[in-house]
């Protein structure tokens, strides 16, 4: 991946940053993923963030921990660009409800979630995100997205309300 202006001398510690960039940026690729919805915006997201800790690396590698300070920094480049853009877009899959005990089925409810999921906005999305994939608990959500604990659980709270509504909803339709 490109991200543009690289800066090759170690620091300090004697860790460059294309050093931490190329043992990082599959697992920037991944959270950005599940932040995003879609791999073209967490690709977009990632390289605008990588772009931005090559600039700033002498303050992120200070950072007490340089991976959670990059992946804020892909949370707020998929808010920055959503907002730009303007647009709201919420795909959902259609959900058929089965009875069969076929591990494929919850690979499929699995996706329909996930699906839903991508329709949540985005400071919902990111903290569903770093619950329920990063396992983070809500001190850290509120550490890494700048805000208090107690707002981690409502966004969180908020978020788990429309998936039940929105797959209730999916769930109704089809029976």
């Amino acid at each position: 991946m490109d991200v543009g202006v690289t800066e090759s001398r170690p620091d300090a510690t004697g860790l460059s940053f294309d050093d931490w960039a190329e043992a990082r940026v599959a697992a920037l690729l991944r959270f950005g993923y599940l932040v995003t919805g879609s791999q073209h915006a967490a690709e977009d997201a990632v390289q605008s963030a990588l772009t931005r800790a090559c600039e700033k690396w002498s303050r992120v590698r200070q950072a007490d921990d340089p991976d959670a300070y990059v992946r804020r920094m892909v949370v707020n480049a998929h808010v920055s660009g959503w907002r730009k853009s303007g647009r709201r877009e919420s795909p959902v899959a259609e959900v058929r409800e089965t009875s069969h005990a076929d591990p494929v089925d919850r690979v499929v409810e699995a996706d329909a979630v996930w699906r839903v999921c991508t329709g949540l906005p985005a400071q919902q999305r990111a903290v569903v995100v770093l619950r329920f994939y990063e396992d983070l608990d809500y001190d850290e959500i509120a550490a890494l997205l700048g805000i208090s604990p107690v707002s981690a659980r409502t966004y969180v709270h908020r978020a788990l309300t429309s998936l039940r509504a929105e797959l209730t909803t999916q769930e109704d339709g089809d029976g």
